[in-house]
């Protein structure tokens, strides 16, 4: 990537003869020269920073107009890429922008390659690594929740603890050596003193690593499976959670052939929800296909919401399938989350039903009478929360770059701990320390090499 190219995107979704805006991005040097070439702003409208300006895009050499449009000025250094960016804003749709695109590029510009443009702002300093990753998590947003955990990592709320951090291992780092250069000229460390300062530190980082399960889940939400014999009410529990008339409800059992899905937020958890055919034996073979794809989606859920019918009971249909869902895949896979879901209890109550021991979580609704979806919700906020923090009042959230770089430096500051304790000399103290200063810098991108910013940036959108 050269930097001292134009670059140019579409920044904007493009619907086929949908929306009303579309916008091309230009970043670089050349942005404002082929802004003047490519736009006629009439009367004495003044081209400066942070001005919006109304006009034409006309072809330069024909002067045909190609879009009645505003243009937005943004001067560097104040601007997302600290660098000249200028932006058309044309009508919506696939024409008018992609036209304007094939100018800018004719003009002099590049086609920005996935994340250039949060790339340069990371380059030039007016973003650390973690609020780029943050960009690209606030538009892949799947709740509010985890908007608002995308925004602090936007402001800065997660690179200040780690900057801290980072500081923190400099200064033991800094101790450590000035005893290893001036060993005669300075009194003795205190050993007591630097093992209260990792314990600290370590105590932090364990703290920011919890929040890397939760915060794992409110990015990419949590799957459902609903699960159980034909004509439980699997269906009218969707429709009844949905809102909705997903899936088809009738009382012949075997309606349900395929997995039905549905996007849901459960208490700022984003969920999918997974609607299954009733499995049983059968000699359908369509209907064999959709009790296969059932078993598959439980077994690739999160969590099963296991339906039993309430006026029927814990039947011998009902054991064989709970035995299959709960059966774990290796010896060393632990039992997948469950909840009992206890159907049509508008028609009978499901008092005597007798339910086995292993079942812990038990929730009782009337799903065609939209009865239950509020205990329901509340017994899967408590599985997940673990009855404890709430995942949406994170004030941020690591991701999986940030762990695993996060777990580096927790381990070496662990490894330092024991080089003490074998009374080691200072010299192998600094090799650990600096490999957590490196790990911790490596989160917000002190040090971080090429091929780790290729592979962040390259999950992002074009115009970002």
């Amino acid at each position: 990537m050269n930097l001292g190219d134009t670059i140019v995107a579409i920044a904007s979704a493009v619907v086929p003869n949908q929306g009303s805006i579309g916008i091309v991005r230009l970043s670089g040097e050349a942005a404002l020269p082929i802004a003047r070439q490519l736009f006629q702003a009439p009367g004495q409208q003044v081209w400066e920073s942070h001005r919006i300006l109304y006009g034409y895009v006309r072809q330069p050499q024909t002067q045909a107009i190609i879009d009645e449009a505003l243009l937005l000025l943004m001067l560097a250094p104040r601007s997302f890429t600290a660098e000249d960016v200028v932006e058309f804003h044309c009508h919506g749709g696939i024409m008018p922008v992609q036209q304007v695109l094939q100018l800018c590029v004719e003009a002099g510009a590049r086609l920005a390659e996935p994340g250039e443009f949060s790339l340069r702002a990371f380059l030039n300093g007016r973003i650390d690594l973690t609020q780029a990753e943050s960009v690209a998590e606030l538009v892949g947003a799947k709740s509010p929740q985890s908007a608002q955990v995308a925004l602090a990592g936007i402001r800065g709320k997660l690179a200040q603890p780690i900057r801290q951090l980072r500081d923190q291992c400099l200064d033991i780092l800094a101790e450590v050596e000035a005893r290893i250069d001036f060993e005669d000229d300075l009194p003795p460390l205190d050993e007591t003193q630097i093992q209260r300062d990792l314990t600290r530190v370590l105590g932090e980082v364990a703290q920011i690593l919890q929040t890397a399960d939760r915060g794992e889940l409110l990015r990419t939400g949590l799957k459902v499976a609903i699960v159980g014999r034909p004509n439980v009410g699997k269906s009218s529990l969707l429709n009844a959670w949905s809102r909705s008339d997903r899936a088809i409800v009738t009382d012949l059992p075997g309606t349900t052939r395929d997995v039905v899905e549905s996007q849901l937020v459960v208490q700022g958890i984003p969920v999918q929800v997974l609607d299954t055919a009733g499995i049983r034996e059968t000699e359908d073979t369509v209907e064999k296909i959709g009790v296969a794809r059932s078993l598959a989606a439980s077994q690739q859920a999160d969590l099963i919401l296991f339906t039993i019918d309430a006026a029927v009971g814990w039947t011998g249909a009902d054991q064989a399938i709970f035995q299959q869902i709960t059966a774990p895949t290796t010896p060393e896979t632990p039992p997948k989350p469950l909840i009992l879901i206890l159907n049509k209890t508008d028609i009978a109550p499901g008092e005597m039903v007798e339910i086995p021991p292993q079942v812990q979580r038990v929730v009782k609704t009337a799903a065609a009478q939209h009865q239950g979806i509020e205990d329901l919700e509340r017994a899967i906020a408590e599985l997940v929360q673990g009855g404890q923090v709430r995942a949406a009042d994170l004030d941020f959230a690591i991701n999986q770059r940030q762990a695993a770089a996060l777990t580096q430096a927790q381990q070496a500051l662990l490894q330092v701990q024991e080089t003490i304790a074998q009374a080691l000399p200072l010299d192998f103290w600094t090799i650990d320390l600096r490999s957590a200063v490196q790990a911790l810098g490596e989160i917000t991108g002190e040090g971080v090499t090429e091929s780790v910013l290729d592979r962040i940036f390259s999950r992002f959108c074009i115009g970002k």
